[in-house]
């Protein structure tokens, strides 16, 4: 299992109940898929930087989860396949510490 962000902007016009919902479905596909989410940050809603299928601003999330590399490449399709999910940038957490 490797150490992965994940940093996910969701639609701006949905409340924030069903923020939360678009965030459980991810959390779900994760332990789906043999992972784990180790930490949520809902950061709220913020301005974008430049418009996004017409939207201004989006509501930003950032998660630490662990995943098998092997089931990296079907996680992100189903992200791709979330049709409330504006954009995601997945990364592997880096290893250097401070």
């Amino acid at each position: 299992m490797r150490k992965y962000e994940l940093l996910t902007i969701i639609k701006p016009n949905m409340d924030a109940e069903e923020a939360d919902k678009v965030i459980a479905k991810i959390e779900e596909s994760i332990k789906a898929l043999g992972g784990s989410v180790t930490s949520v940050d809902k950061m709220g809603r913020k301005k974008l930087a430049h418009d996004i299928q017409n939207f201004r601003d989006g509501h930003y999330v950032a998660q630490k989860l662990e995943l098998d590399p092997a089931k990296v490449a079907e996680f992100k399709r189903q992200l791709s396949l979330n049709e409330n999910i504006l954009r995601t940038m997945f990364m592997e957490e880096s290893k250097v510490s401070a």
